[in-house]
């Protein structure tokens, strides 16, 4: 079953549950991606599912951040909880201990030594965590490690 399906079986169970925010998070997530299949002209595959739902859910915290410091509480919330529901579709967040690992040998095998070599070492990660470890946080990481 793709991504694609599960999604649209996961917005028919929530229609027939009358759950409201479900129902209405998913076709917002399903919009985004159909708009990006008439930009793409073309289907969508999961790859493809996995980075737009992961837009959704960026944008949710950023939204959360911007929610909190305004003093919306209960916006924030309904953030929070959309942003739950968008990442029930995604692959788990790889633990911290194992993204270390990829970027330590990533710089091993780049032969980056400064934080000037940033961009060749994040060539090299991105698309191994892609969907599963924010880029801002693979990022700081990479800048880390290099300037050690």
């Amino acid at each position: 079953m793709t991504l694609q399906d599960r999604i649209e079986a996961a917005m028919r169970d929530s229609m027939r549950a009358r759950d409201e925010r479900r129902t209405q998070t998913l076709r917002m997530a399903m919009s985004a991606a159909h708009n990006r299949e008439i930009e793409l002209g073309r289907s969508l595959s999961d790859e493809d599912y996995l980075e737009i739902l992961g837009r959704q859910v960026k944008q949710r915290r950023e939204s959360i951040e911007a929610f909190r410091a305004g003093g919306r509480e209960t916006m924030a919330v309904n953030e929070e909880a959309e942003a739950a529901i968008l990442a029930e579709f995604l692959p788990e967040p790889l633990p911290v201990d194992e993204l270390e690992k990829l970027v330590r040998t990533a710089i091993a095998e780049t032969g980056a030594t400064t934080p000037a070599d940033l961009g060749r070492v994040m060539g090299k990660v991105v698309p191994q965590t892609r969907g599963r470890a924010d880029g801002k946080a693979v990022s700081d990481l990479v800048r880390r490690l290099l300037s050690a």
